[in-house]
């Protein structure tokens, strides 16, 4: 319903949402969370049959995205280890490859994707939630820091910004339920009372993945970062954005988050 605009740019895509349960088969020794925990039995495997994902992190659960007509090849991949059901007027069917095997044909092998540039700024970030019925109480302060706050210095003779800080604001409404990812200082100008984080309060470093817009037709990002954090068996938080892909990984954990993928860099070369 959005007004046509010069201002607006539209993927040529339409994505279908996967919602991936757990079904209590893990290891008892996998504690890693978010992307990292799906890192080998998803997004590892969808990008070795060349399929391209966009990968949202929520306060409660983690959402890929996959392109609708890709969707054939997404149910014959995952469909050795997974229970599929699609959704059909509120109920959940069980999908078999067979009903989309129409059509269907297996990728071709190609090259390794290639391992893009990764930055970290010094940012330190909250990741947090906020119960729907207090989101008038804050709705103020959201719209100012959305579309009213300043941007970190524009550096012009680079033609970037300096990401020793960099501005990132989250907001994702889905199904009733709200997840927030803003910095440390933004945090401080909300109600405490207000915003839900976990027991531990724990801070988040940022690794920005892209020296330009990354597009939509190649495959194996989100998998350049999630497999070998999988292997370190480190959390993070892993958002997909129009331009670049961001991971958020425990403050504690960066250096390591940092060496792992200067070591996967070197070795891709």
């Amino acid at each position: 319903e959005l007004p046509p605009s010069e201002f607006m740019q539209v993927a040529d895509s339409t994505w279908l949402v996967l919602s991936v349960v757990s079904n209590g088969r893990e290891p008892p020794g996998c504690q890693a969370t978010g992307v990292t925990k799906i890192a080998r039995s998803v997004i590892a495997p969808l990008a070795e049959h060349h399929v391209s994902v966009l990968m949202l992190s929520t306060y409660q659960t983690d959402f890929i995205l996959v392109r609708e007509r890709d969707l054939p090849v997404v149910i014959h991949t995952l469909a050795g280890e997974f229970d599929i059901y699609k959704e059909e007027s509120g109920e959940c069917v069980p999908v078999t490859s067979e009903d989309v095997s129409n059509g269907f044909l297996k990728p071709k092998p190609s090259a390794s994707p290639m391992l893009h540039p990764v930055q970290s700024p010094q940012t330190r970030f909250c990741v947090l939630t906020v119960a729907p019925d207090t989101l008038p109480a804050i709705a103020t302060m959201l719209i100012d820091v959305l579309f009213y706050s300043h941007s970190p210095p524009w550096d012009a003779a680079t033609g970037s910004q300096d990401l020793d800080s960099i501005t990132f604001f989250s907001f994702s409404l889905i199904e009733g339920y709200i997840s927030i990812v803003m910095d440390a200082e933004t945090q401080k100008r909300f109600p405490s009372d207000l915003l839900l984080t976990s027991s531990t309060g724990e801070l988040w470093r940022m690794v920005r993945i892209g020296g330009q817009p990354l597009g939509f037709d190649e495959c194996g990002i989100v998998a350049q970062i999630a497999e070998p954090l999988a292997a370190a068996d480190i959390s993070a938080y892993y958002i997909s954005t129009f331009n670049f892909d961001h991971a958020l990984v425990p403050e504690e954990g960066i250096a390591e988050v940092i060496q792992l993928l200067q070591q996967r860099q070197e070795s891709g070369r």
